[in-house]
């Protein structure tokens, strides 16, 4: 009997082994499709672009090729005029992976060449559908248009989540807060704690009206760690809100406490709902020595922390990072959209309207 229940245990463990290495083949298998679909739709995007030279069908361009392509190759759905002028769009977006084609003499298969291989590997790996977003909101950015692809690969974004980040001017944000990460934090970690800063912080997720209580905002911004969260970026690991720390005789309470796996150490994240002072810097400075001293274990690197205010004086602000021997930095927040707190009852009834417009 037991030996009936080891092969049975025996052959669970292989089908769920051959479960796994089939997930992982057929995930090959899509990225490997993926990557080869878009080889292809950037080679005849840079056809198109050689075929707008030659030929002068002005507008209807993409609607004659669109039309011939779809007489040649009548199953396949990809020839609308829109998406080969997205693919002329993708050819020029990123010039430098001009590919081209030879074919081997003995075997007749095709060589593909590629001018930046490992660029290729990050543009073709993710979906046609999350490209076309990007062209349509970086244009001929590609600087701009690389930053979501990276960003899309590092979080596995899907397109509504990308829509949603594309619309935060996120870019713009990025890594633009003040620091001292440069003079304080060795050169790879200093270049990844600053790209983890946004200024300002876009907390439009939160609903408050203009009616509200310093504690009550304070309040809303730390209910929402997810949120928030997925602002810092990947990699932060949530330890705590109004972290409790033992230093000396006291007690402290840190606002919130993360930990990134990246940067591989903790991050104070401190939130005042009013404008930055000189004395924040001390608050910041102290909590993040303090936690270098207490949590802080030999594998970590140094603690770094972010003051997060609803306004900065930038000047000020470069002088307080400047006096600090703490890597710190300081953003701002914003709400784009605060609402009244009578907004709806100042709004005119239906009969209000009528009655005007008669």
């Amino acid at each position: 009997m037991s030996n009936i229940m080891n092969i049975d245990d025996k052959y669970k463990d292989w089908l769920t082994q051959t479960k796994e290495l089939y997930r992982k083949f057929q995930i090959k298998a899509s990225v490997s499709v993926n990557h080869e679909m878009l080889t292809f739709f950037y080679g005849l995007g840079r056809d198109l672009n050689d075929l707008k030279k030659n030929y002068e069908w002005g507008t209807h361009f993409y609607l004659q090729v669109s039309k011939d392509l779809k007489n040649t190759l009548p199953d396949v759905k990809s020839f609308s005029p829109r998406n080969l002028l997205y693919m002329d769009q993708f050819y020029r977006l990123y010039p430098e992976l001009t590919i081209t084609h030879q074919v081997d003499a003995q075997t007749g298969d095709q060589i593909t060449h590629q001018a930046d291989a490992q660029l290729a590997d990050i543009v073709f790996a993710i979906p046609w559908g999350h490209h076309k977003l990007i062209m349509d909101k970086c244009k001929d950015d590609q600087s701009k248009a690389l930053f979501f692809v990276r960003k899309t690969l590092e979080n596995n974004w899907s397109r509504a989540v990308l829509l949603n980040f594309l619309g935060t001017n996120l870019y713009e944000r990025q890594g633009k807060a003040i620091s001292n990460f440069k003079k304080t934090l060795p050169t790879p970690q200093s270049d990844l704690a600053q790209e983890m800063t946004k200024d300002p912080y876009n907390f439009d997720f939160l609903s408050m009206t203009e009616g509200y209580y310093e504690k009550e905002l304070k309040n809303a911004l730390m209910n929402n760690i997810s949120q928030f969260l997925l602002e810092l970026g990947t990699g932060f690991a949530f330890v705590g809100r109004e972290y409790r720390l033992t230093i000396g005789d006291t007690e402290q309470f840190i606002d919130m406490l993360f930990y990134n796996i990246t940067l591989h150490c903790y991050v104070v994240v401190e939130v005042k709902v009013r404008a930055f002072e000189p004395g924040d810097m001390g608050q910041i400075g102290t909590y993040v020595a303090a936690v270098d001293g207490i949590l802080r274990k030999e594998v970590d690197a140094p603690t770094v922390g972010l003051l997060v205010c609803k306004n900065k004086d930038n000047v000020l602000a470069q002088y307080a990072v400047n006096s600090s021997n703490a890597p710190v930095g300081i953003s701002e927040y914003e709400f784009s959209e605060l609402m009244p707190e009578n907004f709806k009852g100042t709004l005119p009834s239906i009969e209000d309207i009528e009655r005007e417009l008669q």
